[in-house]
């Protein structure tokens, strides 16, 4: 039989994997404002998740009875076509290690976050979770996006063969505190927030923009994204990701589900309203409140036009976005300017 959901209360052991990046500081600022008090976790040096000894020997002393995986390595499009051994070999080292101990270790529930760079290249937009693996990945991050299918595979592997309660979600382009604002490295919003605070201090003219202004992106503020993995974490289970029907109290057996095909049960965790990069940019113009001109340099590639992500899934396990952009990208203005912006 699957797991049965063991209600979550205040001082379950909950073990953050990557709790100082964008994703899981949100997560842990997210928990403890619910109130739950048993929150592990460790650092890089305390812990190095590519060491399968220590990552056994880890759970076999905490003994968590929850895992919320954000840990990973991420980078822009120039370090993830660069280092492309490094990104798929680290990934699923770090998965593999985790997910398998959180199995041997009989964890009540494990949350896995990915991105949706899984979703092809060509992908029909808005993307939907059954997008996945219809046709070729974007060349330039395939690596990464291939080690996060692999995520969700084996959550769903441990689930269907072992009775496990693994739940794969994969937000949108996130932003928010902790984001990293490097503009070498940085994505598409801190960067130009970044840049135009920086033209503000120097009175520049203007600020130039890679390309058209034309595509349109979504984007999610992190401290929803946190709310949505807490809310699955709280009250929804791995058989709540497939269709099959059943009353609410039923359970599948394993053996039923072995003989039915379950896929795509990943979510997406995402806004569904996409905005160009010109209006991007205009907004961030106007909440930094920098008064010089923005040229948009189309000599320079412009990428994918249209990537948005279908939320319906979530909205129908019950949880919406409450964030919008503006009021949101307010906000990580104003923790910039507390933390990195006033640094020369």
């Amino acid at each position: 039989m699957f797991k049965k959901q063991v209600k979550m209360n205040k001082n379950s052991k909950i073990y953050i994997a990557g709790h100082r990046g964008l994703v899981g500081s949100a997560i842990v600022k997210n928990l403890e404002s619910k109130g739950y008090t048993n929150l592990v976790y460790r650092t890089h040096k305390e812990l190095d998740l590519l060491d399968s000894s220590a990552v056994a020997k880890f759970f076999e002393v905490e003994k968590p009875e929850y895992v919320i995986l954000a840990a990973a390595k991420v980078g822009g499009i120039v370090a993830n076509n660069t280092y492309r051994a490094d990104f798929i070999y680290e990934n699923l080292q770090i998965q593999n290690n985790v997910i398998h101990q959180s199995y041997l270790h009989d964890v009540e529930k494990l949350l896995f976050l990915g991105s949706t760079c899984i979703y092809p290249k060509e992908a029909p937009q808005p993307m939907k979770e059954d997008s996945l693996l219809t046709s070729p990945l974007e060349y330039t991050n395939e690596p990464y996006a291939i080690a996060k299918i692999a995520g969700i595979k084996m959550c769903e592997s441990y689930n269907i063969q072992y009775g496990t309660n693994f739940i794969s979600v994969m937000p949108t382009n996130l932003y928010g505190p902790n984001d990293n604002f490097d503009l070498e490295k940085s994505h598409v919003l801190p960067a130009l927030l970044r840049k135009m605070h920086e033209a503000k201090l120097n009175n520049a003219p203007t600020v130039e923009i890679w390309g058209s202004g034309k595509p349109r992106r979504e984007f999610l503020y992190s401290e929803d994204m946190a709310d949505a993995c807490v809310f699955l974490l709280e009250s929804r289970d791995f058989r709540d990701t497939y269709e099959i029907k059943r009353d609410e109290n039923t359970t599948c057996s394993i053996e039923t589900v072995k003989n039915i095909e379950i896929r795509n049960t990943h979510i997406n965790i995402g806004t569904g309203v996409d905005i160009s990069i010109k209006e991007l940019a205009l907004t961030i113009k106007k909440i930094v409140g920098y008064n010089g001109e923005l040229y948009f340099n189309d000599t320079k590639p412009d990428g994918t036009m249209v990537k948005l992500t279908d939320p319906s899934k979530l909205h129908a396990l019950g949880w919406k976005h409450t964030v919008e952009l503006e009021e949101g990208i307010s906000r990580v203005y104003e923790w910039y300017l507390k933390t990195e912006g006033r640094l020369k």
